[in-house]
This record gives structure tokens, sequence and C-alpha cells, in this order.
């Protein structure tokens, strides 16, 4: 009966420090953004939303155009593969009749082709359709993973 008792109150214990942990951690500071502090429009309030496509075929090209305009201050909400490869230029192109937008973006990725096509059906201000002529940097920057809480039982799993 003690041994129950004593189990009963250990897990009682973890139990209610795991809840003061979690609850402390809302009132800790962190880098990582919000939903709620995205605004509905991010051209007219927050940060420019992009999408990069990689259509010239080379592989990790998106991933490093991502990471150099995310280094830049853009929002990259999307990166990946365009429906097809071949492409021999790079096209950046204005979603939302902010050309503006869209040359902000060109110049960061030291591009000059730019275009206006507003398209109400997608969720981006600008999009980059890379091609053949666009050379990613040489080396990648270095990404940390998030940091876990410390009540965080995943990590003691995957070690």
């Amino acid at each position: 009966m003690k041994l129950v008792r004593g189990v009963v109150t250990v897990v009682v214990l973890v139990g209610a420090l795991a809840l003061v942990g979690s609850a402390l951690m809302q009132f800790q500071g962190d880098d990582v953004p919000r939903l709620a502090d995205v605004s509905e429009r991010s051209g007219e309030e927050g940060r420019i939303r992009v999408e990069v496509l990689n259509g010239s075929g080379v592989s990790g090209a998106a991933r490093a155009a991502t990471a150099r305009l995310r280094d830049q201050g853009f929002d990259v909400v999307y990166f990946g593969n365009a429906e097809e490869f071949g492409r021999d230029s790079t096209l950046v192109l204005d979603r939302v009749g902010e050309v503006e937008h869209a040359r902000s973006v060109a110049d960061a990725m030291g591009v000059r082709q730019v275009a206006s096509e507003p398209d109400a059906n997608l969720y981006v201000d600008v999009s980059v359709w890379l091609g053949a002529d666009w050379t990613p940097p040489e080396e990648l920057p270095d990404v940390a993973p998030p940091r876990r809480p410390w009540w965080d039982l995943r990590g003691l799993l995957t070690r």
C-alpha cells in the first residue's frame, strides 16, 4: 500500500511540475512568430509573402533562393518545384497588383525580369520562377533547430 501511495505521489508531483513549466513557458519570450502576428494583407502592413518555384531543374535551387530571401526579410510561405523544368531565365511575378513588391524581391535576388500577373486565387504577393540563369549562393546558412521546452519528452526519445 505504501508503494502504491508513493508511486501516485510521484506521478502527481511530476504532473504538477509539467503544468507549472507549461505555464512559465508562456511568459518566456521567444522568436517564434505567432499566427496572430501575421497581417491579413502583408504588402500593406507586414512582410511581403513570396513563393519560390524551381523551374531550372537544379537540385536545391528553390531552397537556396528561399534562404536568401528570408535573410533579406521576405516571408517565403512556399518553395518547391515548378510544374516543368527547363526554364532558361528567372522571372519574378507580382501577384497582387503591387509591382514594387516584385521589384524589391528581384533586387534581393539579383534578377532583372519582373512582370505583373495578378491572381486573386493565390495567397502570395510575389511568385519567383527560378531559371537556369540564377545560381544559388556558395553555402547555405545554418538553420538552428527549434528549441524545445525542458519538459518536452520527445527529446528523450530521439537520443
